[in-house]
C-alpha cells in the first residue's frame, strides 16, 4: 500500500492506515511515494501482485482514471478516484472522500442540514457537492473568489445532477441567512477573511483544512457557540472506507486511528489538545 501525490509529505494517510493495520494485526506496509501525473502510468504498471492498492492525492485523482480497469460511478461523477483497489489482476477506482464528508456530517448531527454553502470551487469542492447530495442538499451555494475558480465544481455538479448557485466572496454575508452548514474546501488560511462573516451567521462549519487546525474559521465559529466539525473527521472516515475496500473487513479501529492522527498533528504543529476557544461544540 502507498499514498501517492506531489507534494505528499504531509499527508495523514500513512498515520491513519498504519494505526489501523497495527490494531487489526495485519502485517501490511504503507509507503509515501512522491509522484506527479506524468510519472503515474509507469509507476502504476510497475506494481506487482503483492500490492493491495493505492491512495491518491490531487492531481493524481483525475490522472488515474484512464489507468484502472473499472471506475465507480461516484468517482466518475466527482471527476477523480482517491482509492485504487488491486485484486485478482484487476484494478478498481473509487472515491472514498465523499463517504468521509458524509460520515463526518452525520456524526456531528448534520445528516440533514437542509441547505449548505460550499467555500471554494476546486477538486475538493466536487467531493463536497457529492457528499451534500447524499445528505439531501441538491441546490448548494458555491462561493469563490473569482467565478472562473468554480469550473471544476460546476462540471461536477452537472454530472451529479445538482444545481449550484454560484457567487463571489463579497456576497457571502447575505447568502448565509438560514444556512444549515458551511463546508470550507479552501486551503489553510484562505478562509481567514471570511471567518467573522461565517461566525455571525451561526451556521455549523466543516473546515477541511486539517493541517492548520484549529483554523481561524473554526475558532471564530466555535467562539460564538456554533457546531464545528474537526477537519480530521472527513479524513478519518475516508481512511475507514478505504481500509474496508482494501481489506474486505468491516471492523475498522476508528478510535485507534483518531488517536494516532491527533498525536501526529500535535507533533507536527504543537497544537493544544483541545481547540483554544470557548462555547462551541467541536466534533
Amino acid at each position: 500500500m502507498a499514498v501517492l501525490g506531489s507534494p505528499v509529505g504531509r499527508s495523514l494517510s500513512p498515520t491513519l492506515h498504519r494505526a489501523a493495520y497495527a490494531a487489526m494485526r495485519l502485517r501490511w506496509d504503507y509507503e509515501t511515494i512522491d509522484c506527479d501525473a506524468s510519472a503515474l502510468p509507469a509507476l502504476f504498471d510497475s506494481l506487482g501482485d503483492d500490492w493491495a492498492g493505492l491512495c491518491l492525492t490531487t492531481p493524481l485523482k483525475r490522472a488515474v482514471l484512464p489507468l484502472v480497469d473499472e471506475v465507480s460511478d461516484l468517482a466518475l461523477d466527482v471527476g477523480g478516484a482517491d482509492t485504487v483497489v488491486l485484486r485478482d489482476g484487476r484494478s478498481f477506482g473509487d472515491h472514498c472522500g465523499v463517504h468521509g464528508i458524509v460520515a463526518a456530517l452525520r456524526q456531528a448531527g448534520l445528516g440533514a442540514p437542509g441547505s449548505a454553502v460550499v467555500l471554494g470551487g476546486g477538486v475538493a469542492a466536487c467531493a463536497a457537492l457529492a457528499a451534500l447530495r447524499e445528505v439531501g442538499v441538491r441546490e448548494p451555494v458555491v462561493v469563490v473568489r473569482e467565478r472562473g475558480h468554480a469550473r471544476e465544481a460546476e462540471a461536477a455538479a452537472g454530472r451529479l445532477g445538482v444545481s449550484v448557485d454560484l457567487h463571489r466572496f463579497e456576497e457571502l454575508g447575505r447568502l448565509l441567512r438560514g444556512v444549515g452548514v458551511v463546508v470550507s474546501t479552501l486551503p489553510a488560511g484562505a478562509a481567514d477573511a471570511l471567518a467573522p462573516t461565517v461566525a455571525r451567521s451561526g451556521a455549523a462549519v466543516l473546515d477541511a483544512a486539517c493541517s492548520a487546525w484549529p483554523t481561524r474559521l473554526a475558532k471564530a465559529a466555535g467562539f460564538v457557540g456554533g457546531t464545528v466539525v474537526h477537519g480530521l473527521s472527513p479524513l478519518l472516515h475516508r481512511a475507514e472506507r478505504q481500509i474496508e475496500l482494501l481489506t474486505g473487513l468491516t471492523d475498522v479501529p476508528v478510535a485507534a486511528m483518531r488517536a494516532a492522527a491527533h498525536d501526529e498533528l500535535v507533533r507536527r504543529a504543537g497544537l493544544a489538545a483541545e481547540p483554544a476557544v470557548s462555547g462551541g461544540q467541536f466534533v
